[in-house]
């Protein structure tokens, strides 16, 4: 009797953990792969509550959200042979798990695979690009033909990678002294190029106000003597006027002038006392 009870006992736990194992649930952010005695058989993209055969069937899950894979640095040649360090990330997703599972098996196995394709296609395009090419105008263009080629690749993996971008791209410590030097020696040429031209601005400058300058002074220099020349015209029209109207007074003014220039101190003169000059001094006596 307790030996039956043990057997019931046991199959009634075997069939408890068995009900319990056929039910598995999917989540929205993932996929699930049902594995039938080690092969897959179908795949669940529906989310929530799932029957499967206890024991038999097992469930592998593939996340079906967008993905990023940042690969390690590697160093690649550039068309003008420069080693370029380039640290890259990139977008994928799972869009066949079934084709995932058999073909890379996991998702440690797609970013293994992401990266031996990846590289590859960067060390093709970057290889028909110069440096300042990478680093500048066709950086765009590149990595759009990057996640082209790697995608197309990644498909047969079950995988679509959605970007492929460019974090850092540094030089080899080797390499750096030279680009500096190269970039130094570079801006020092535009320097002086600046400097030069600035130079020989300033001279053309300097030379259109000097001619300006001697233009106004020449223009103000004859307007002060037009108007010197006018001013002494009107003095001599006044004096001409005013000697008119007292003819011998403007003689005996002009008389007493020549004998204060004339007759000064400690001043000897033989002159006959006869001459005009002297009429008005004998007037006076």
């Amino acid at each position: 009797m307790k030996k039956s009870m043990y057997i019931i006992a046991i199959v009634v736990v075997f069939c408890l953990i068995g009900f319990n194992m056929a039910f598995y649930t999917v989540e929205q952010t993932e996929y699930a792969i049902i594995i039938q005695l080690g092969k897959p058989v179908r795949v669940v993209f529906e989310p929530g509550l799932h029957i499967k055969i206890p024991f038999i069937e097992q469930i592998t899950y593939f996340d079906n959200r967008l993905l990023e894979y940042d690969a390690a640095p590697a160093e690649i040649l550039t068309k003008d042979k420069k080693n370029l360090v380039v640290d890259n990330y990139s977008k994928w997703k799972i869009k066949d798990p079934l084709k995932v599972y058999k073909t890379v098996k996991n998702v440690i196995g797609v970013q293994s695979r992401l990266d031996d394709i990846i590289y590859s296609q960067l060390r093709v395009e970057l290889g028909l690009h110069t440096l300042n090419e990478i680093v500048s105008e066709a950086r765009e263009s590149v990595m759009k033909k990057v996640t082209m080629k790697s995608n197309s690749i990644a498909s047969d993996y079950g995988i679509e990678v959605m970007d492929v971008r460019i974090k850092r791209a540094d030089l080899p410590p080797e390499n750096e002294r030279h680009v500096f030097e190269r970039m130094r020696a570079e801006r020092e040429r535009q320097a002086k190029k600046y400097r030069s031209e600035g130079q020989e601005e300033a001279l053309k400058i300097r030379a259109i106000a000097d001619k300006e300058r001697a233009i106004i002074l020449a223009d103000a220099y004859k307007t002060a003597e037009q108007i010197k020349g006018n001013g002494d015209a009107q003095s001599i029209k006044i004096y001409a006027r005013a000697y008119e109207q007292d003819p011998e007074f403007y003689s005996f003014m002009r008389s007493l002038d020549a004998y204060k220039k004339s007759l000064k101190k400690d001043t000897m003169m033989i002159l006959s006392p006869d001459l005009e000059f002297f009429k008005y001094l004998r007037q006076n006596r």
